[in-house]
């Protein structure tokens, strides 16, 4: 008969715990707020498909999918093995995207439409443009602090700090 081994030794085998971000993504402020991003979104579709402004669900959709993209995209740390792509640009120009997007819909959702869902859609439209517009500030602070120290490390910054 085999003796059990400690407890310590093996890892339980993975099963769906592998399909949850880790614990320091959930965490961070940014995967927060893509969490808080993601589900606005899916509320505002859900809202949007219930309301008489079926025209405003394809922007919540694409803003849902994009969001959860990137979430699991982080979790997964594609970030760091696609270097090619500059990650932190690509979810700046979402975040304004979205940001903009989402203030438009909900000011025509809430005056245009008088039904209940429309005006839910709208309010959590109001709610999303905030979060959105967290987001690219704070994304947009990582981006100068990027190109500073880019700038830094130039040719033409070696030059003048050798003089």
């Amino acid at each position: 008969m085999e003796e059990p081994e400690p407890a310590g030794a093996a890892a339980p085998p993975p099963g769906l715990r592998s399909l949850l971000p880790p614990r320091e993504l959930l965490g961070s402020r940014k995967g927060q707020l893509l969490l808080a991003e993601s589900v606005l979104s899916f509320i505002i579709f859900i809202c949007y498909i219930a309301s008489l402004a079926t025209s405003f669900m394809m922007a919540p959709l694409l803003e849902f999918l994009l969001a959860l993209f990137l979430f699991f995209a982080y979790a997964s740390k594609l970030n760091e093995k696609f270097k090619g792509l500059y990650w932190p640009l690509m979810d700046f120009l979402r975040c304004v995207t979205a940001a903009i997007i989402y203030f438009a819909i909900s000011i025509a959702a809430v005056s245009k439409y008088n039904d209940g869902a429309s005006k839910a859609a709208g309010v959590f439209g109001f709610i999303a443009t905030i979060v959105f517009a967290i987001d690219f500030y704070i994304t947009f602070n990582d981006l100068v602090t990027f190109l500073k120290q880019g700038s830094s490390d130039s040719p033409e910054g070696r030059k003048s700090e050798g003089k």
